[in-house]
């Protein structure tokens, strides 16, 4: 068992708080990713479960046991760093061996388990050659390789991707995954790239300002934000975000957005809102001549089959993701119609989304 729990996990530094009150459960086998901005605290959580940093409250626990003071070489978890870590004046093979070596692990499991991790890679043919002269992703290998011959519990892995080019990460994101599913082993990998938490994830923790805001599923999070932070963050074109016009009543089906009813999810009843925010996907919105909420179309940009149409409206700009048959040009007025059961709503002053009919509330895991 390797699942690992945060409980109530707190980090500050002098004043600043970098982690607050955190609470995740990493289940065994599981690919989690914490995403976020530069500075969220993403990274800070990841060294604190490594044994990297010391939490100034809480508890962490690995396959049930508290490892909160542990020192991070006693908490049998692999860690990979976005920068290589491996040592130029070696080979891959004798690379790949120094963790066993250091362990005083016996010869012959040694050639045998890295045989294994280097078939598990593919990486074979470069078993004799020097690091120093290796692609980025080959580097990039030997070190999973490294992390992967110990057989930890857990593999921690602190945006590993992110010296590679575009056309490598993506390749290695297709392996990272197909990699995990092969060893199964629990993986938490932290990231500010969206694409990536999206492509891999089996769990996706969205963080802020040291906060976890929500943890879910790729599609989850990415379909019922639970914030408007998430809301924005998530998604590229990111969700349309609409300012509706005075207070929402207990069971309301209509929001005001700039003089147009807009069909939304009945609010549960019990709940009014002063002010309220109103959440569409591109994918979610459709030109339409008899669409209330009227704009201007400010630019098209084409994207294979799909096209983004950006409309400047009285309510602010939104981009509709629609097909590229619809042929529209700068400056035409269009219409926008909203997928009613797929529209969010939020509250402005705590943003964090209404409940309603289809949307039973959120939480952050």
């Amino acid at each position: 068992m390797s699942e690992i729990r945060l409980e109530n996990l707190h980090k500050a530094f002098d004043d600043f708080v970098a982690v607050r009150d955190a609470n995740l459960t990493i289940a065994e086998g599981q690919f989690f990713v914490l995403l976020g901005p530069s500075g969220c605290g993403k990274t800070t959580t990841l060294r604190m479960i490594a044994g990297l940093e010391i939490p100034t409250s809480g508890r962490i626990l690995l396959a049930g046991e508290d490892v909160t003071n542990r020192r991070a070489a006693a908490r049998d978890i692999a860690f990979v760093f976005q920068l290589f870590a491996l040592y130029p004046h070696m080979n891959v093979r004798r690379n790949l061996a120094f963790p066993l070596i250091s362990q005083g692990v016996p010869r012959a499991e040694i050639r045998t388990r890295v045989a294994e991790v280097a078939r598990l890679l593919r990486i074979e043919h470069l078993l004799a050659l020097p690091v120093r002269g290796l692609t980025g992703g080959d580097r990039q290998r030997v070190a999973l390789g490294r992390a992967i011959i110990r057989r930890p519990k857990a593999f921690l892995m602190d945006e590993p991707l992110g010296a590679l080019d575009a056309e490598f990460r993506e390749l290695m994101c297709e392996e990272l995954r197909l990699l995990h599913d092969r060893v199964g082993a629990t993986t938490v990998y932290v990231t500010h790239d969206q694409v990536e938490a999206m492509a891999m994830a089996d769990v996706i923790a969205v963080m802020n300002q040291g906060e976890v805001l929500q943890a879910g599923p790729p599609s989850e999070v990415y379909n019922r934000p639970a914030t408007l932070f998430v809301a924005d963050f998530i998604g590229s074109p990111a969700m349309n975000l609409l300012p509706a016009m005075g207070p929402l009543a207990p069971g309301a089906d209509h929001a005001r957005v700039s003089g147009a009813e807009i069909a939304i999810p009945r609010l549960r009843d019990g709940l009014a809102h002063e002010e309220a925010v109103l959440g569409a996907r591109p994918e979610h919105i459709t030109l339409s001549d008899n669409g209330l909420l009227r704009g201007h179309v400010f630019g098209v940009e084409y994207t294979g089959v799909r096209q983004i149409v950006v409309v400047d409206t009285p309510a602010g700009r939104v981009r509709v993701r629609s097909p590229n048959t619809v042929r529209v040009s700068a400056g035409e007025t269009v219409g926008l119609e909203f997928s009613k059961d797929a529209l969010m709503l939020f509250d402005r002053r705590s943003e964090r989304a209404l409940r309603s009919e289809q949307v039973q509330g959120a939480g952050n895991g």
